[in-house]
């Protein structure tokens, strides 16, 4: 059974985005027509470009809102580089000092200036309510894997396996930093537990599951789960997007090679489950259009044909889905209540 198992109310969904670098912008367009049609997300999960996108959900960015940060983002302000890597084979001695090609510092520093326009700086600003397990606690679930530990990461629930006593206190901006880490491209974000001295060393949650869609998984649901897959064309294998050539030459060549090992495992560990979890009935698979996951010189026009492309899916997904249309089921409880007073 899938869905979150707190109350049941018209038009309540949970929702899982999936990651894939700039590709998040048609989660941002699938989102749109949820909302148009009345959904109200409560609980909301994603790993990587996911992540970010039910961050600022559930921070209270609407759709409209979002189309318009993604739509007039510079991307290409995202590889951040230290003066010393800007020098000849500087990515290359990057990679072997720090682990990575950018620092990540620069999505940092944007994500954390949206979430604090929006007053909302741990995670303590984003509980939904106080009387539930960890699981349902707050609007937003974020996946990152530990490298040094080898294990899949649900902030802020495991908090404390990091060395962050009280779940609350755990920075939101930094849990999505660690989200987006994307191997290679960026450094890994170093975290030091203040208990053992241990410093864990944290990536892409994609790692371990690109598309948690079974994070809010209950005996008896009360509402559905809709996931919002990333596709490069209808008929690509639902485990995963076709693979992205491999470029040819130097270090280049190393690290799109490197880049294509992340990329089938990403895939690989969510595929039996979507197989075996009805993954039509609940997922919105959207076609990227061929866009990579880190083609950071996406012009605005190819954004916003993600974006679209996003609301295709989507209501296509809702026109073929067996999930209550909020609009309609609350037009129809108030005519049952016959009509107000005259």
């Amino acid at each position: 059974m899938t869905g979150s198992g707190a109350g049941s109310r018209n038009g309540y969904v949970d929702l899982v985005f999936e990651g894939g670098g700039v590709k998040g912008i048609a989660l941002v367009g699938a989102f749109s027509v949820l909302e148009e049609r009345g959904y109200e997300p409560q609980n909301m999960a994603g790993a990587s470009a996911g992540a970010i996108v039910a961050a600022l959900i559930s921070a209270g960015y609407d759709a409209e809102e979002l189309k318009e940060v993604v739509a007039n983002l510079d991307y290409d302000r995202f590889k951040d580089q230290a003066i010393e890597d800007r020098l000849p084979m500087g990515g290359t001695l990057s990679i072997l000092k720090d682990l990575g090609i950018y620092e990540g510092e620069a999505f940092e520093e944007w994500m954390r200036g949206l979430l604090e326009a929006r007053d909302v700086r741990t995670f303590r600003d984003l509980v939904r309510r106080e009387d539930v397990d960890l699981k349902y606690r707050y609007k937003l679930q974020v996946i990152a894997s530990d490298v040094t530990e080898r294990r899949l990461l649900v902030l802020p629930r495991d908090a404390p396996s990091l060395g962050i006593e009280r779940p609350d206190d755990l920075d939101v901006a930094r849990a999505v930093r660690m989200s987006m880490s994307i191997p290679i491209f960026f450094e890994p974000v170093r975290f030091t537990n203040r208990r053992t001295n241990q410093e864990h060393l944290i990536v892409d949650g994609g790692m371990l599951s690109n598309f948690p869609v079974w994070l809010f998984d209950a005996d008896e649901p009360q509402w559905p789960t809709i996931g919002m897959k990333l596709t490069r064309k209808p008929e690509a294998p639902i485990g995963g997007e076709l693979s992205e050539p491999v470029p040819r030459g130097g270090v280049t060549q190393v690290i799109g090679y490197l880049r294509s090992l992340v990329d089938t495992m990403m895939a690989a560990h969510d595929r039996l489950y979507v197989e075996q979890h009805n993954f039509d009935e609940r997922t919105i698979g959207i076609d990227t259009l061929g866009v990579g996951t880190t083609e950071f010189d996406l012009s605005p026009d190819r954004a916003l044909e993600l974006f679209d492309s996003g609301r295709a899916a989507a209501g296509e997904f809702l026109s073929r889905a067996a999930v209550a249309d909020p609009i309609r089921s609350r037009a129809v409880s108030r005519s049952a209540q016959g009509p107000g007073p005259t």
